[in-house]
């Protein structure tokens, strides 16, 4: 097995930050990065701002290039679908019958799009957004005046709803939930980012579910449950995401809202490993608990995680989650995980933003969230990590007051 060199499947994110940390870490073996993407590497992010804002066609932010693969030594097969892992022969096989041989394996297989079904049937006029193609064909579809329905109150649907305004776009969110923004974000926070979008012209159907979709050929005509009627020229969902366990599930790899792998990050294949969206992990910070994160910078830490472990490393994975998400003028960041917090104490930056700080019931904290201008609110957020990592205790008056650093409230 000692010709055998390190392979990952799936060539985003995790998988490009995993190839290049093998070789920080002094691999000097065959690096193989299989993608099914015709692309190199590239930055999602960007996908739902920048790239459906841009006045010319924009061509991928590139995490790799042919430059850099070829000085790390990493060969990637792009426009290459895995169709099985032999874990017996230590082989991955493609979709065209053939085999990369491997000694450690790395899945970085990511997530799909939930797909939008009524009465059980997919929706094919229903636009998702999820790799840089499908946002060249959205990008085609958000011209000024044109009538645009997300489907789906949280980060991607938001992000869209806030580039499609800007592109001059009709613009209704549809949330079937009471508020947008349910999955870990403050309803404080969650209300400045409607009221945001409302000033800024969108229209915000929240509490009510879709009755039908129809396409009359000339425009697309949904009614909801309620019995409002709303016409329009494209619908955008972004109703969440599922992860990429196809291979890992028919090669017997075990799973748990997604590939479940203990804290290196290893499978129940101890020659397997998993990272990013694809996987869930015990995080020790809080008290083991399995999660599965969709964020950009967990799948980049993740992804450098797993390269030490596929060499030997033994240290958990205990980076401190961490989202961001850029809607206007206003950043919003969230640092650990809300839900874990019992109280919330808010502290007012007045135009720099506000944040929102979660502890615990004896007084730990465990998550802080912040909405802002632009850069207003990264180095609290930033010192909040810090504290968080530290298992701080900070007194609730202490974390209200603006003018008290939070520096300062770093344990010794």
């Amino acid at each position: 097995m000692t010709d055998k060199g390190m392979v990952i499947v799936g060539a985003g994110e995790a998988g490009a930050r995993a190839a290049v940390e093998l070789r920080n870490q002094g691999w000097d073996g065959p690096i193989t990065l299989i993608g099914e993407e015709r692309q190199a590497p590239y930055e999602r992010p960007p996908l739902s701002k920048q790239q459906l804002l841009a006045p010319d066609e924009p061509l991928p932010v590139f995490i790799l290039n042919d430059d850099l693969l070829a000085r790390h030594g990493i060969r990637l097969l792009a426009g290459s679908p895995v169709a099985l892992i032999d874990r017996a022969a230590h082989e991955a096989v493609l979709a065209d019958g053939s085999r990369v041989p491997y000694r450690k394996l790395l899945l970085t297989t990511g997530a799909r799009p939930r797909k939008m079904s009524l009465d059980g049937s997919d929706l094919p006029q229903v636009m998702y957004l999820r790799t840089y193609r499908d946002a060249l064909a959205l990008r085609s579809r958000l011209q000024a005046g044109k009538r645009v329905v997300i489907i789906g109150g949280g980060f991607i649907g938001l992000e869209v709803a806030a580039s499609a305004r800007e592109r001059g776009c009709s613009v209704t969110v549809i949330e079937v939930a009471p508020r947008i923004l349910m999955r870990g974000v403050p309803e404080e926070i969650a209300h400045i980012v409607e009221v945001r979008h409302r000033a800024a012209g969108v229209r915000m159907a929240c509490g009510t579910g879709i009755g039908s979709i129809e396409f009359d050929g000339s425009e697309h005509v949904i009614r909801l449950a309620d019995g409002t009627v709303i016409r329009c020229d494209a619908i955008v969902a972004g109703i969440g995401a599922v992860p990429e366990t196809a291979l890992a599930e028919a090669c017997g790899l075990a799973l748990e809202n997604g590939i479940r792998v203990d804290e290196r990050l290893a499978t129940s294949d101890p020659d397997i490993f998993a990272a990013g969206d694809c996987c869930s992990f015990p995080h020790p910070l809080y008290g083991g608990r399995r999660i599965r994160l969709e964020a950009w910078r967990n799948a980049q830490e993740q992804g450098m995680h797993a390269a030490g472990s596929m060499l030997g490393a033994v240290e958990p994975f205990s980076v401190i989650p961490w989202f961001w998400s850029d809607q206007y003028e206003l950043t919003l960041q969230v640092v650990g995980l809300p839900d874990s917090g019992e109280v919330t104490v808010s502290r007012d930056l007045g135009e720099a933003g506000k944040l929102f700080f979660h502890l615990t019931g004896d007084g730990r904290l465990v998550s802080t969230s912040g909405i802002g201008p632009s850069g207003g609110i990264a180095k609290d957020i930033r010192f909040a990590e810090m504290l968080i990592e530290r298992h701080a205790v900070p007194s609730p008056e202490d974390l209200e007051r603006p003018n008290v650093k939070l520096k300062s409230l770093l344990p010794a």
